[in-house]
């Protein structure tokens, strides 16, 4: 049975409680992170090198907020030097099946994309 749309919530609704989860995972770095993790669980560092152009600081708050939304796990292997590790959850892993096929859809339409960006650049000078 299908849930109705009243029983969702109203995510055009400011007090909505699903609205900041989405918030969060359409992030840009949690759409790169969760596919990354969804392979298998990556330290910090090796995400950092992994993901161009993320700061140290933009990927401690991107992990720790999906942490929060139970979407990501931190392991500490209680090491000595620390060995933190990064995986999905159960609950990350069905969002990532969601998540693919929308990379899929970015990758086949980014030259339809660019293209209608140029082309809405040039009317615009």
């Amino acid at each position: 049975m299908t849930r109705s749309k009243k029983s969702r919530g109203n995510v055009y609704s400011a007090s909505c409680p699903s609205r900041s989860v989405l918030e969060t995972i359409a992030s840009k770095w949690a759409l790169m992170i969760i596919p990354l993790l969804a392979e298998r669980p990556v330290r910090n560092n090796e995400m950092l090198r992994s993901i161009e152009g993320i700061s140290q600081k933009m990927l401690t708050q991107t992990l720790r907020q999906l942490e929060r939304d139970g979407l990501v796990e931190r392991i500490d292997h209680q090491t000595v030097p620390p060995h933190v590790e990064y995986r999905l959850t159960s609950t990350g892993r069905s969002l990532n099946r969601v998540l693919a096929p929308v990379d899929d859809w970015a990758e086949t339409h980014f030259p339809q994309l660019l293209s209608s960006r140029d082309s809405f650049d040039r009317r615009q000078l």
